[in-house]
């Protein structure tokens, strides 16, 4: 039985994020074609473009820890993406759909951000710095993407919604 320690938790989580990752690049295109919102369109497909390169990223970490690239199922990012997908039916051709469009998005930001933080930081613990250098570019863009989406619910989804 393999030793289940801080590497094999890393290796772990990484093939849970990779799935996520696949998972949000389908995700994005259907969250653009359901947004009314330009600025919201052009952040998801920004996003998208994003998305594409966190995967390679990943592709990257697996390289440098001398593993196959391959997914573990992610329920958690399911059942995320499946409630912004109940979201869009219900609330389609309404004004809070574009609100609820940015929650299901941030919904997904807050996800990888737990996730990407903790990979960092275990992957600082173990010494493994150019893993954490690759995850951490991640988590930035994370987090700036998070951040558009407050900003763009600020300045004007929330109040065309309302």
């Amino acid at each position: 039985m393999a030793d289940k320690d801080l590497k094999a938790l890393l290796v772990h989580t990484i093939k849970d994020v990779y799935f996520a990752e696949h998972a949000i690049l389908k995700a994005l295109p259907k969250m653009a074609a359901a947004a009314t919102s330009p600025k919201l369109k052009a952040a998801f497909e920004t996003h998208l473009t994003q998305t594409e390169g966190q995967v390679k990223r990943l592709d990257a970490v697996f390289k440098s820890l001398g593993v196959k690239a391959e997914s573990v199922p992610c329920e958690a990012i399911k059942g995320i993406l499946k409630e912004g997908d109940e979201v869009a039916a219900e609330f389609k051709g309404n004004s809070a759909l574009d609100a609820g469009l940015v929650a299901a998005a941030q919904a997904v930001e807050h996800y990888e951000i737990a996730r990407y933080g903790a990979l960092q930081a275990w992957a600082n613990e173990l010494g493994l710095n150019d893993v954490a250098k690759l995850l951490g570019e991640t988590l930035d863009e994370e987090e700036k993407t998070d951040r558009l989406l407050t900003d763009l619910a600020l300045a004007s989804v929330n109040e065309a919604a309302a």
